[in-house]
């Protein structure tokens, strides 16, 4: 019994220790340090620079390559089913091809909420092409959280279009 009893703590603790520290329903986290030293970039970090044929490689003909999302949610919704089913179809018959999972956000709310939301968003689309027999070795998933808008401005049309996910293949 105490033997159990131990075992039940030590998968608890486990558990409680691999949960995110981040929050998706806190305050958005205010970026302080925007437009502060070189190009904005206040952390010193440098940008990711990404292959510039990287949408060009070849994938399915005639299957799009964005996810859209509601507003605060990662949620992969029944409409973009087929276009899961498309890329799955193509990278089981492509073993040796990858790609890359882009997870975007719109801009409201602060810059670790939107990494965290547009990770959030690329594992959605990672887990739901992984259920229908993609091997996890073939994805990888990435956030650029509101850093890369596909649509500029401040309305419901430009963030609709911002809320999303992107497949690249490698």
């Amino acid at each position: 019994m105490l033997k159990r009893t131990i075992y039940s703590l030590a998968i608890v603790a486990l558990i409680a220790g691999c949960s995110s520290g981040t929050k998706l329903n806190d305050a958005p986290v205010v970026d302080r340090g925007a437009g502060q030293g070189s190009g904005g970039a206040a952390s010193g970090v440098a940008p990711v620079t990404i292959d510039p044929n990287a949408q060009n490689a070849q994938g399915p003909v005639g299957v799009a390559r964005i996810i859209y999302f509601d507003f605060d949610s990662y949620t992969v919704k029944p409409e973009f089913q087929q276009l899961i089913d498309g890329h799955a179809r193509f990278l089981k018959a492509n073993p040796n091809r990858r790609i890359s999972i882009e997870g975007h956000t719109d801009e409201r709310g602060g810059r670790e909420y939107n990494l965290a939301l547009g990770q959030k968003r690329s594992e959605a689309v990672r887990r739901s092409l992984v259920l229908v027999g993609v091997t996890d070795a073939q994805i990888e998933a990435v956030s650029f959280g509101k850093e890369k808008p596909a649509a500029q401005g401040s309305g419901e049309d430009a963030w609709a279009q911002n809320r999303r996910a992107e497949i690249t293949y490698r």
